[in-house]
């Protein structure tokens, strides 16, 4: 069968050898993967999920008990007071965009401690000139940058005690960088030595990417808030659309305010039908993301043992479902997308190319063939076309269709 879908034969032994070196990372995986699972169920049980809760508001969207429900649910499996989750955010960096104009004023600082975001906050922040940008609204931005991919804590420490700091953003994975993602243990570190120093800065987290890598999420280890994609980890490749923004009560009533309105935040926002597929998404995360991880293990070994340098090593510890490969070359970078195309199961006859995205500084090419647009919970792969031409890829709904993605890929860029 692999033949039949053009993969060769030297390949398909590789593959083989690779699933039996990887075999203990995939069991540590699937340990993970059960413990989210009892984590979701619980949260399903405590909170008396019932049919009834499927249900679906239009206009304002007023006594929406699923849409509550939901909220409850989604605050309990992450750790949080309260939980903002709706399909009225159109990306991660919608809900990002909305918490940092709920939680910043004028002459506020943010200073974010993992270096520049990810581009597509460029022109929210006003890094790149925009008339709606938050440097438009005279917030202030700082950056400091990691050290050997570890945070740096001597500038992090001056820069508390020297000024007033409102907000400190993480961002746990890597965006169009090759630093390596934010774990946990570091994460609940540097926090610790943040609270040292200050203890009513606010401690944002872009978790995108990140949820049920591992047993413990951010809000855990004594972050204030953070913010996720649906059409990433939580949605488990069901949810069409939306986002989250999860933690401390008062942050989260004034994100629901910034995404609705004044006096009217959390208790507006009709569900149009979603309801069902949000907490349906969320039962099949942890099982989405352990084969997202599996797909991302099997493609670094396979693409190590070919010679070609990746991040994170199939045996390292991962903070998020994104694996680079860098490729050190244009044409390959594109072919490999290409090749991650042809074995997706929506648009496979399509052939992507570099294109001028919104919010991208960049050329981008993107393969994803996917059941919703945009998704990154399902198999898909992109990069800038910049040097060292690195890809992207994440997600996989399924191990064996990931494998098979990836397989293809591999084969498209060697021929």
């Amino acid at each position: 069968m692999y033949k039949n879908f053009g993969i060769k034969d030297e390949l398909i032994e590789l593959a083989k050898e690779v699933e039996e070196e990887v075999k203990e990372v995939y069991t540590k995986i699937d340990e993970v993967c059960a413990f989210n699972s009892i984590k979701v169920l619980k949260a399903f049980h405590d909170n008396n999920i019932s049919d009834m809760h499927f249900g679906s508001t239009t206009g304002y969207g007023y006594g929406d008990i699923g849409r509550d429900a939901i909220e409850k649910v989604f605050a309990q499996v992450l750790g949080a007071e309260d939980s903002l989750v709706r399909s009225q955010f159109i990306s991660g960096t919608h809900a990002l965009t909305v918490a940092l104009f709920a939680f910043l004023r004028p002459n506020d600082t943010m200073l974010s401690i993992t270096g520049k975001p990810y581009d597509t906050l460029d022109e929210v922040i006003g890094i790149k000139e925009n008339a709606s940008s938050l440097k438009s609204f005279g917030v202030n931005f700082e950056k400091i940058d990691l050290v050997n991919d570890d945070f740096d804590y001597e500038n992090i420490e001056a820069t508390l005690r020297s000024k007033k700091i409102k907000l400190i953003e993480i961002q746990r994975s890597k965006g169009y960088s090759t630093r390596k993602s934010i774990t946990i243990d570091k994460l609940e570190k540097v926090i610790k030595f943040i609270r040292n120093i200050d203890k009513e800065v606010l401690i944002m987290i872009d978790n995108c990417y990140c949820e049920f890598v591992g047993k413990i999420e951010p809000l855990e280890v004594g972050a204030d808030i953070i913010v996720g994609s649906l059409i990433k980890n939580l949605g488990g490749g069901i949810a069409p659309n939306g986002a989250y923004i999860a933690g401390r009560k008062d942050l989260v009533e004034l994100a629901g305010e910034r995404l609705t309105a004044p006096g009217e935040g959390k208790e507006v926002g009709p569900t149009l039908g979603i309801n069902k597929s949000l907490l349906q998404g969320l039962f099949f995360a942890p099982s989405v993301v352990k084969s997202s991880l599996k797909t991302a293990v099997f493609a670094s070994r396979m693409l190590e043992k070919l010679g070609y340098k990746t991040e994170p090593l199939y045996n390292e510890e991962r903070a998020d479902i994104v694996q680079t490969i860098i490729f050190g070359d244009e044409e390959k970078l594109i072919k490999f997308c290409q090749g991650i195309q042809m074995g997706s199961p929506v648009d496979s006859n399509s052939i992507p190319e570099p294109w001028d995205m919104p919010g991208y500084s960049d050329k981008v090419i993107m393969a994803a063939g996917a059941f919703t647009q945009g998704s990154s919970i399902e198999l898909s792969c992109d990069g800038p076309i910049r040097p060292p031409y690195v890809a992207f890829m994440q997600g996989g709904l399924t191990y064996e269709y990931g494998k098979l993605g990836v397989l293809k890929a591999i084969q498209i860029m060697q021929e």
